[in-house]
């Protein structure tokens, strides 16, 4: 059976296949006036194999009642759209939909709906990348998988991350996670977690990675062939990655072929575009985005247009899951096609 497909356990399993869709790459085109983006989700839990075997309890923002999506499907939208949300929480606890400096849907009570919506202003500076989350029950809700990715582009500028920023031809996200089953175990039963956290698995876009000589490199599973997580693109394809971090671990990402043009830092916007192979991403919500340039890789000889180079973290425990299972952890590829 697949990592993201649903196992039951007990009376917590519902019938469906759980999927990552937090990531991947995001098409866009700008608009010269506003409009609507109207989106459902529905909070709903179940259990994920991990790759050690291990059956572990997940919740998640999902696409259906009967479906686990962990992180929850991204919301792309431009300056001055209004995005319409309906939350049906399908749980017996209590849940909210939160986005930083935009939304708060406040407490939606066990098997409760609640529908809202809000406006992203224009000429505010609101352009930029941010984390939607279930601020209830603060950090257990969140780090047990109700989470997800929001892009929101510059009005009429459809390849600027902000309206005077390096421009760029396609876009994806990277949101990284870390996983205790304990701690999930104890949200499962409505308890508050009361061991020292100590992290198993890491993933990236919910998903981990498969190293070469493993027999399974299932796209639905594996992290380096996932094409909503591994880079694609050809000289010249300009890749805006959008990361943060819906876990508490402070990551160090090393991209692999190119240096990344980091542009903002935690939401702000930095003052000068440093190229650099390694970039923090802070634990708790931070953020960064950079550029990946997919430029003939530097100092390569003979010199190379094509290839495969890797992303992974130089945080070592999130290289592994279970303790031991080497690049089984939140790492990626990038393929120069």
């Amino acid at each position: 059976m697949k990592r993201r497909e649903f196992l039951k356990a007990g009376t917590a399993g519902i019938a469906g296949a759980a999927v990552a869709t937090g990531g991947g790459l995001l098409a866009w085109a700008p608009r010269a006036e506003a409009t609507t983006l109207t989106r459902t989700y529905y909070i709903t839990e179940d259990f994920i194999t991990e790759p050690d075997g291990q059956l572990v309890y997940f919740q998640g923002f999902s696409d259906s009642a009967s479906s686990l999506n962990v992180p929850g499907k991204p919301i792309i939208v431009q300056e001055g759209d209004t995005v319409s949300l309906t939350i049906v929480n399908t749980l017996s606890s209590t849940h909210s939909f939160v986005i930083d400096g935009l939304v708060d849907s406040g407490p939606i009570g066990g098997g409760q709906t609640k529908s809202f919506s809000f406006t992203i202003p224009t000429g505010q500076g609101k352009a930029g990348s941010y984390m939607f989350y279930d601020g209830q029950n603060a950090p257990y809700n969140r780090l047990v998988g109700l989470h997800g990715g929001v892009a929101v582009m510059p009005y009429n500028a459809g390849n600027q991350l902000y309206a005077g920023s390096p421009t760029f031809v396609q876009q994806y996200f990277w949101i990284f996670n870390e996983i205790d089953p304990n701690w999930n175990d104890a949200i499962r039963v409505g308890n508050t977690p009361s061991t020292t956290f100590t992290p198993r698995y890491f993933t990236i876009n919910g998903l981990t990675s498969r190293p070469p000589g493993d027999p399974n490199h299932d796209t639905d599973i594996d992290a380096m062939s996932n094409l909503d997580t591994a880079l694609h693109g050809q000289i010249g394809d300009r890749t805006l990655v959008r990361m943060m971090n819906a876990g508490r671990a402070v990551h160090a990402v090393h991209a692999h072929g190119n240096h990344m043009e980091w542009l903002t830092y935690n939401g702000a916007i930095r003052d000068y575009v440093w190229h650099k192979d390694v970039l923090r991403v802070d634990g708790n919500m931070g953020r960064t985005d950079m550029i990946y340039p997919f430029e003939p890789p530097p100092d390569a000889y003979p010199a190379v247009t094509t290839g495969c180079y890797p992303m992974h973290l130089h945080d070592e425990m999130t290289q592994t899951a279970g303790g031991g299972y080497y690049m089984f952890g939140a790492l990626t590829d990038i393929y120069f096609d």
